[in-house]
């Protein structure tokens, strides 16, 4: 089997000993070529030159945004996706019982790959840009902004940046007091939110070993899932995510909770411009996204 190890050097769990190892184990038993991203956006073209040059899998040694941009440049092909957590916080790869150490990620896809076992599944898309696992609206791409401006610590205070970004965003870079967009549903109902996440599969996101859990419904064999906050209140806020770590009630229980489950598309519209983020990847502010769910688009190599 001809795979391609495309590595993000510069993710926070990558050091040059884990690529090598990793890079021999594969090579063991397959043809195994090497890339590696040293800007954004580089990822989806390796990964779009290794479907012209025949390769069977593209294994994944990076974080969300690296898959993302990677899924960019093969959905609609037959060529094999192979996550590697790399990343700070590697929400794919943990979704579908990865293990957090890429060494032994590394394994696990060598066992899959002798018995073949890989499946094809859908993806969200967004204004013609496929997204993995979810996609954020409002709040959360304020969030992610705040992080991505502070990159370098993501190596070194995974957690604590994350929880400084959300407050600092919640105190100082996104507007609270009013809803900030619209979501379009094709019966006609519409919802004012100040935060929606789209999901492709659940969990949201993790916290340490506790997974974020906002959409149990939203599995890899569906449509989309969608979930909007109505309120930025902070003792609403705190309430979702307790309830979102496991604490209390379910996340949509919550009255100022929006949820609804195998959603094939959706619209959000605003007069003002709200941020947004695709994996974890920041992508700016805009006034509409169109959002559908494409099924049959990608193979996944996954453990059972």
């Amino acid at each position: 089997m001809k795979i391609l190890l495309l590595v993000n050097p510069h993710a926070s769990s990558v050091t040059p000993r884990t690529q090598v190892v990793i890079q021999k184990a594969l090579a063991a038993d397959h043809e195994v070529g090497l890339a590696s991203t040293n800007r954004r956006g580089h990822a989806s073209r390796l990964a779009n030159d290794a479907v012209a040059n025949g390769y069977d899998v593209v294994a994944v040694l990076g974080g969300d945004g690296t898959l993302n941009e990677t899924v960019n440049g093969i959905a609609g092909s037959s060529v094999a996706l192979a996550p590697l957590p790399g990343g700070s916080t590697n929400v794919f790869a943990r979704s579908i019982s990865l293990p957090e150490d890429p060494v032994e990620a590394a394994a696990m896809l060598l066992e899959t790959l002798a018995t073949g076992k890989t499946r094809r599944i859908g993806l969200g898309q967004v204004n013609g840009r496929y997204f993995l696992f979810h996609a954020g609206v409002g709040y959360d791409a304020a969030v992610v902004a705040q992080v991505e401006r502070r990159a370098g610590l993501k190596r070194y205070a995974n957690h604590a940046l994350f929880t400084y970004a959300a407050v600092d965003a919640w105190l100082r870079h996104y507007d609270r007091s009013n809803p900030r967009f619209t979501v379009h549903y094709p019966d006609g109902e519409t919802i004012d939110s100040m935060f929606s996440i789209f999901l492709n599969q659940d969990p949201y996101t993790y916290w340490g070993a506790r997974p974020f859990t906002v959409a149990p419904a939203a599995t890899l064999d569906h449509a989309l899932s969608v979930v909007s906050l109505r309120s930025l209140r902070a003792i609403k806020l705190l309430r979702t995510a307790a309830s979102a770590l496991g604490f209390g009630r379910p996340v949509d229980a919550h009255r100022h909770v929006h949820s609804c489950d195998n959603i094939a598309s959706a619209i959000v519209t605003s007069d003002t411009p709200f941020p947004y983020q695709l994996d974890g990847d920041y992508l700016g502010e805009t006034q509409r996204l169109e959002f559908q769910h494409v099924p049959d688009m990608l193979t996944l190599a996954m453990p059972e």
